[in-house]
């Protein structure tokens, strides 16, 4: 069976496998067309000029921010910092491979998200992860760019792509406007997502100061080819559509974030446009993340850090993870999905569904 077969099978040599030889299943990586994609990549992508800097330069790297809707901080994690962070993605991605041998993919084939095939939604149960909640070098930065200590933790997780996620993820950003799906029927709200509605009908999400901010962790140093996240300068508070991957110009396909080195962060305003890229490559790109809600915004948080994880934190950690750390005696449920988070391909479908049902009402 194919790496394109939606089905899951098991994949118990994954755990024993080193973590760079489980990609590249079911697709030839010397196939013509991938050897062309992966030479032209290799010689245009890439941001034109990238700025990057250091902890130390937060007044430059809160400005930058604003700017492009994201920035990239190097040395954010010592060397120390950086080998557990990796010691726990390689442990969670060889757990995830080993229920999905065909690398179906949670986010398209060969791609996923840690944070949607967790039963808690979040990685913040494991200690790698909780580390990056109050980083010496990452929370001046954050706090000047929410202007003030007092913003929350959302949770953490992130993606990974294996050798072999041949294609892009079509353009998107991470939060938008209230909508209601409704029953063409019987008119009952089926499904809601976003928060943010103004009742006016004049402002929308893109319109506010930044209401939440991610922080993805490089393992690896980002190249053109080994799949970069791909950020489009300035769109944080664009109104504009955004682009399908049909209409997308291929100057967006190529703006990548790369060259970057790992143990960098790249810290997200996650309403700027963004999307996953082709990993044709030898090695994992993984990048693990925490995540932060402005002070004045919030959105439903589920319990996500155990108690003991929580004691264990910094005072400024325990004051930004009170939302999230479960309650005293609470046990959590953790592990992975059966469907290792496939649920919002369904969802997608049956919005499709609905949507057509009302257009077809209208």
């Amino acid at each position: 069976m194919s790496a394109q077969s939606f089905e899951f099978v098991k994949d118990d040599a994954a755990l024993a496998k080193p973590l760079n030889a489980l990609g590249w299943v079911g697709i030839d990586r010397n196939a013509p067309d991938i050897v062309a994609k992966r030479e032209y990549l290799a010689r245009e992508g890439g941001i034109i000029g990238l700025e990057t800097c250091t902890p130390d330069e937060v007044e430059r790297a809160v400005r930058i921010f604003y700017r492009d809707g994201f920035v990239v901080v190097t040395d954010a994690l010592n060397a120390d910092q950086l080998a557990f962070l990796r010691e726990g993605c390689d442990r969670e991605i060889k757990t995830i491979m080993s229920v999905d041998g065909n690398r179906v993919g949670n986010r398209g084939s060969h791609r996923y998200s840690l944070g949607g095939a967790s039963l808690t939604g979040h990685q913040m149960h494991n200690p790698e992860w909780s580390q990056l909640i109050d980083m010496p070098t990452v929370t001046p930065i954050l706090t000047a760019i929410f202007g003030s200590a007092d913003y929350i933790s959302r949770g953490g997780g992130g993606d990974f792509c294996l050798p072999g996620a041949v294609d892009y993820q079509a353009l998107h950003a991470d939060m938008g406007d209230r909508r209601e799906f409704k029953d063409p029927d019987t008119g009952e709200v089926r499904f809601t997502f976003g928060s943010f509605k103004d009742p006016r009908g004049i402002l929308t999400y893109r319109d506010l100061p930044c209401p939440y901010v991610c922080c993805n962790y490089l393992m690896v140093d980002f190249n053109a080819i080994n799949g970069p996240t791909r950020q489009i300068p300035g769109t944080q508070h664009s109104r504009e559509p955004i682009p399908t991957l049909e209409n997308e110009p291929e100057w967006m396909r190529l703006s990548t974030v790369c060259p970057a080195p790992a143990g960098s962060v790249l810290i997200r305003d996650i309403r700027a446009w963004h999307g996953g890229t082709p990993n044709l490559s030898d090695e994992v790109r993984a990048i693990p993340n925490a995540e932060f809600y402005a002070p004045w915004f919030r959105e439903p948080m589920p319990r996500s850090m155990p108690r003991e994880i929580y004691d264990g934190l910094s005072e400024h950690g325990k004051k930004v993870c009170r939302y999230i750390v479960a309650e005293k005696d609470e046990e959590l449920v953790t592990g992975y999905r059966d469907d290792l988070g496939n649920a919002p391909r369904r969802i997608r479908e049956q919005h499709k569904k609905l949507e057509e049902q009302q257009k077809g009402g209208a």
